[in-house]
């Protein structure tokens, strides 16, 4: 029963730390488009203003 309930444990950290790893490459990806799109936006209208 120890055994059982030792690779449950373990099983929920792995699943809980790939989660975790899965969502900050979604919020990489997520933060370099809006960076760009943000950095694009910013040089148009500093061109614009000038």
């Amino acid at each position: 029963m120890g055994l059982v309930l030792l690779l449950l444990v373990l099983a929920l950290l792995f699943g809980g730390a790939g989660l975790f790893v899965a969502g900050l490459k979604w919020m990489l990806i997520i933060a370099v488009v809006l960076f760009i799109v943000g950095a694009l936006t910013g040089t148009n209208h500093r061109r614009s203003m000038l």
